[in-house]
């Protein structure tokens, strides 16, 4: 008798292999997840490029004899050219990977911006700074590694059944019932806090991740062929988004009048998180199947982002307090110690030379020059 013969790719007597992290099977399998990080990160890289462009234009025009607006910069415009670009990039993220992926991955514009001040504006950091961006980095690896991979493409029909979903509607009414709370106490109480306008803004977060992630999901699938935009609630979603946009900015922008940014950017990027995190759960339903050690892990990451954030604004904040923003390197006869001097504004002798006589001697000097 012949023995019966195998087929060569039978696969009898053997177990299927899973492809390995950062194999070739891997990687092919994960080629839009990929994209999507890709996108989240050049973005915010691009971003944190624009700030330190944008704050060296300012530096750039104060210290010029005749004072010029900012709009007449061309590294001011070249920043705002690479802020939109880098907007794009996140954008376009939202629509290949999952929102609890690219929301937290904001962390790398913080860190972006510190390094890059650093070696370019010759600003100082201490042991503070680098252990908070370590912290940051650590936390954005273990958000990479744990945040959930298999993300879906939401349809204009998808979008339609969730949107009419009993767990989104409760938790939307819950959303507004609290903005108008917040949004009454601030206005007719006049509660001006900062973790009132902050609250406002993630809960608007919470909905422009929303409209945000169907927009770009549906605009990537009418590019593959799939035609979405003919679909009413893509337009309904788009005009969502961009409301929700202006009035973010609209509350940011009070908040920052209220405190500084060392204050606000931390606690931003934890509300923003955290609204964009339950978004992402609620309604595109992306920790489904995730397991309980994916989900801690996940959850651990973004407290090691928070706590780097934070510690990293903080120490930041302090360094501006020694940076410098007047130069009086014109005034006759005056010695210098330092290019530039940034005056304490509570302090007696507020924009006054930095002598170490009293202000009789100071006054006298200037008089005599």
């Amino acid at each position: 008798m012949v023995a019966p013969q195998l087929e060569p790719n039978a696969t009898f007597g053997r177990k299927e292999i899973a492809p390995g992290f950062l194999s070739s099977g891997w990687y092919y399998a994960n080629q839009t997840l990929l994209l999507g990080i890709l996108l989240a990160v050049t973005g915010n890289i691009l971003i944190s490029i624009s700030l330190n462009l944008q704050k060296y234009s300012h530096l750039r025009l104060a210290r010029q004899p005749s004072q010029k607006p900012c709009y007449r910069s061309k590294l001011w415009w070249c920043g705002l050219m690479l802020m939109g670009i880098g907007e794009i990039g996140n954008f376009a993220a939202y629509g290949f990977a999952s929102v609890v992926l690219v929301a937290p991955l904001g962390s790398i514009a913080v860190i972006g911006s510190a390094v890059i001040s650093v070696l370019f504006l010759k600003e100082h950091i201490g042991p503070e700074g680098i252990l908070g961006g370590t912290v940051t980095i650590a936390g954005t690896f273990l958000l990479v590694t744990f945040a959930p991979h298999v993300t879906r493409e939401p349809t204009a029909r998808q979008v339609q059944a969730d949107l009419t979903s009993w767990q989104f509607l409760i938790y939307v009414i819950l959303e507004i019932i609290m903005f108008c709370i917040l949004l009454y106490l601030y206005k007719r109480r006049e509660v001006k806090h900062v973790v009132v306008l902050l609250t406002m803004v993630a809960l608007l977060a919470s909905l422009n991740i929303i409209s945000v992630k169907a927009v770009a999901a549906m605009i990537a699938l009418s590019v593959k062929g799939n035609m979405q935009l003919t679909y009413p609630i893509f337009y309904v979603m788009l005009i969502l988004m961009l409301v929700t946009c202006v009035f973010q900015v609209k509350f940011l922008n009070q908040a920052m009048n209220l405190q500084g940014a060392a204050d606000v950017i931390p606690m931003n990027y934890i509300f923003f998180t955290i609204s964009a995190v339950m978004a992402g759960a609620i309604f595109y339903q992306e920790f489904q199947g995730a397991s309980l050690l994916s989900g801690f892990m996940f959850l651990f990451g973004c407290f090691l982002s928070f706590v780097g954030v934070f510690v990293i604004t903080r120490n930041r904040s302090k360094e501006h307090l020694t940076s410098f923003y007047i130069d009086y390197g014109h005034i006759p006869g005056k010695k210098m110690r330092s290019k530039i001097l940034q005056p304490d504004s509570n302090s007696l002798s507020y924009g006054s030379l930095n002598n170490d006589g009293d202000s009789v001697k100071t006054q006298s000097i200037l008089n005599s020059s």
